[in-house]
């Protein structure tokens, strides 16, 4: 089966008749029909009925000529995506866990060039699949976080796949939570304050451990947790439930809104020494786009202004 013969068989059933396909696929008639005959003896199916008022498809024939479409299409598409007489556009894509600061700096970065010329994608996902994106290189770039509890881990498997860590920037924990919550006031809350309140997390699906959970001390014991699977239905529960999230601090409230505050989380002797160091996974050894290094110097910039306090970043 050559897919010619496919295209022959698409056709004619389009045109329903031998003779009106050949004319539309520059072909002689005899040379149409000899290929599809071919065809139903390599398939072992009758393809057409023929007529002598024209032809039908037969039941075997309208499920074959559906997938013999489907695979045109799909042709069709990675020709337009990949040909030589297509103008290319330029691709970047950034896989990343759920940082405000990410995604801000995702904006900053589309606004310097022509969105015509570039298929931008972000995707704020899973920790798995932000490392499984980065070594299909269905990303360029993940981002992540490392702690004293993941670290060994995600490093082993960073390695093991030839990705490598770079730091952005080292925080503390903090609690973030709605600013009605009772404890939004206070200078800092213990596990103890948050105990009678939800425990937001990231869902991590199946292949989740709680070496890939997004927020820090993951394997505390927790009196109510509750799993989301968007920012947007986080927020809603940190509204609707007083509930809270263990993160960075490092808050764009262009992204999230005005009505949440981070919280400085301490241990119970009111100690801070959890500490997150985000950063970037790339390939081991690839040169990085232009694109993706502008992006780079954007998430630095936007975390440098958090570290000196400025652009409304909460800290």
């Amino acid at each position: 089966m050559t897919f010619q013969q496919l295209r022959y068989a698409v056709g004619i059933a389009n045109t329903g008749s031998f003779s009106k396909a050949a004319e539309m696929l520059f072909i002689s008639q005899p040379s149409l029909t000899t290929a599809i005959q071919d065809l139903e003896k390599e398939i072992g199916i009758t393809i057409f009925n023929r007529t002598n008022r024209g032809v039908t498809l037969t039941p075997e024939g309208e499920e074959f000529i559906a997938r013999a479409n489907e695979l045109i299409n799909h042709f069709k598409s990675v020709v337009k995506r990949y040909g030589k007489e297509e103008q290319k556009k330029k691709r970047f894509a950034v896989s990343t866990q759920h940082y405000s600061f990410a995604v801000k700096s995702f904006m900053n970065m589309v606004k310097s060039y022509n969105i015509d010329d570039y298929d931008f994608a972000l995707r704020e996902t899973k920790t798995k699949e932000v490392i499984d994106d980065v070594i299909s290189l269905r990303s360029e770039i993940g981002i992540i976080y490392l702690s004293d509890f993941n670290r060994k881990y995600i490093t082993y498997l960073l390695k093991e796949n030839d990705l490598v860590f770079q730091k952005l920037i080292v925080c503390n924990a903090y609690a973030y939570m709605w600013k009605n919550n009772p404890l939004a006031s206070k200078q800092y809350v213990t596990l103890e304050d948050l105990s009678q309140y939800p425990c937001l997390s990231f869902e991590q699906g199946e292949s989740g451990n709680y070496y890939f959970a997004e927020e820090i001390l993951s394997t505390n014991e927790y009196h109510k947790t509750i799993k989301a699977n968007d920012r947007a239905t986080m927020l809603n529960f940190m509204v609707g439930l007083n509930g809270y999230t263990l993160c960075s601090g490092i808050i764009s409230e262009e992204i999230n809104g005005s009505d949440y505050v981070a919280v400085p989380f301490k241990d119970d002797n009111g100690e801070n020494d959890r500490n997150m160091e985000i950063g970037y996974i790339v390939k081991k050894n690839f040169m990085l786009s232009t694109i993706c290094r502008i992006y780079i110097r954007e998430m630095e910039e936007y975390l440098k202004a958090y570290t000196s306090g400025r652009d409304s970043l909460i800290a």
